[in-house]
């Protein structure tokens, strides 16, 4: 295993720690601030608004630039934005810090595949694609319950810096270990892109991601708040239930993506959003008391982003037979896609709580992932009269 690969692999933990870690940290976040909790939920949507311009637009931007140097260049623009994160003067300097942060994050998913896989021998690039989003799952496991636990303690500002130092070092490695004569992929000419941008099959397909993932993200952004102030659970706690959900999210993503090789993605997501929906809904009865919340978080999890994979793979197919041409484009899309979902999950969880209150954000959030439910049903039925296996 080539010793670059770690160095992409703790860029992607490092990038992951700082994507979620906010979810964590919301209330302490609020009350240092003097914002309110919706206003606090900004910093979810903005950086998943970056992220989702950063994908497809900067990566098409840099397409001709060395991978190397884009690679370095996403890094330290990352480490930047965490410093400024880290020393921000006012609510107004965190978002810039955020969306700054979310532009790093989108490219560097873009083509950390594509320099993973330039790492290794051809039959090894799905290995080497594996390692380095070990970095992520190991984010959401690690990472984020202890970004919480430093910033509940030490102050938020201090978890900024720490991502800021493994941001740092996972670039020195990568300028140290990643080779300067990557194979440079070749730029996807503009109707190929436009064609996956306009392409009403795929498009259907980036609408169940929006909404399937978005419905997840309307009540799990302020999942700190809900244990909070309806579960009763003291912030110190915080962390700890983020760890079991890091851990179920790990076995979900694995369980969703054998579940999409087995049956296919159509039948895997309809399994994973009838889940996801019925779980969201249960949520709002067991909020109420400690046990029962754990448990549902734990199944929640699981469900979550079970449905990462069958996506992926399901986009994946349908490129190959509509837009041959463009298929890493129609990926980097889907991709977009779910931090389109995150950053109107959270912005239309914030109008939920400010108007309603926090418990009509699970509800809500089942009802969204119904239509992603419904959508993908109808899709399939596509597939059948267009013969597209599923």
């Amino acid at each position: 295993m080539p010793l670059a690969l770690l160095a992409l692999a703790l860029s992607a933990f490092a990038i992951g720690t700082t994507e979620f870690v906010i979810v964590g940290l919301l209330p302490t976040m609020a009350q240092d601030l003097s914002i309110s909790i919706p206003s606090a939920g900004l910093l979810v949507s903005l950086y998943a608004l970056g992220v989702a311009i950063g994908a497809p637009v900067l990566t098409a931007f840099t397409s001709k630039w060395n991978r190397k140097n884009v690679l370095l260049s996403v890094m330290g623009l990352f480490v930047i934005g965490n410093l400024v994160a880290w020393q921000a003067p006012s609510f107004e300097a965190l978002i810039i810090a955020r969306i700054l942060t979310g532009l790093a994050h989108g490219v560097f998913f873009s083509i950390g595949s594509t320099i993973a896989t330039s790492l290794v021998p051809k039959e090894k690039g799905a290995s080497a694609i594996a390692i380095m989003f070990t970095g992520l799952t190991v984010a959401l496991v690690t990472g984020v319950p202890l970004g919480t636990y430093i910033g509940q303690v030490f102050g938020w500002e201090a978890t900024f810096l720490i991502v800021s130092i493994l941001g740092l070092l996972a670039m020195i490695g990568s300028a140290i270990l990643v080779p300067s004569n990557l194979k440079q992929a070749k730029p996807t000419n503009l109707a190929a892109q436009v064609k996956v941008l306009t392409h009403p099959r795929l498009l259907l397909v980036y609408a169940i991601t929006a909404i399937g993932y978005g419905g997840t993200f309307i009540a799990f952004t302020y999942l700190a708040p809900i244990l909070n102030e309806v579960t009763g659970f003291e912030s110190s706690s915080v962390g700890l239930i983020l760890l079991v959900y890091g851990v179920s999210v790990a076995v979900g993503n694995i369980w969703g993506g054998k579940m999409a090789d087995n049956f296919g993605p159509i039948k895997a997501l309809t399994i994973i959003f009838s889940g996801l929906a019925g779980i969201l809904l249960v949520l709002n009865f067991t909020a109420y008391n400690p046990v029962a919340a754990v448990i549902t978080i734990l199944v929640w999890g699981a469900f979550a982003f079970g449905n990462v994979p069958g996506l992926q793979v399901y986009i994946v197919k349908l490129a190959e037979k509509y837009t041959p041409d463009a298929v890493d484009v129609a990926s980097g899309l889907n991709i977009a896609a779910f931090n389109v979902g995150i950053a109107i999950g959270a912005w239309g969880g914030g109008i939920i709580v400010k108007e309603h209150g926090l418990m009509n954000t699970p509800w809500v959030g089942a009802v969204v992932v119904l239509i992603a439910l419904i959508l993908t049903r109808f899709s399939g039925r596509l597939d059948r009269k267009a013969h597209v296996i599923n």
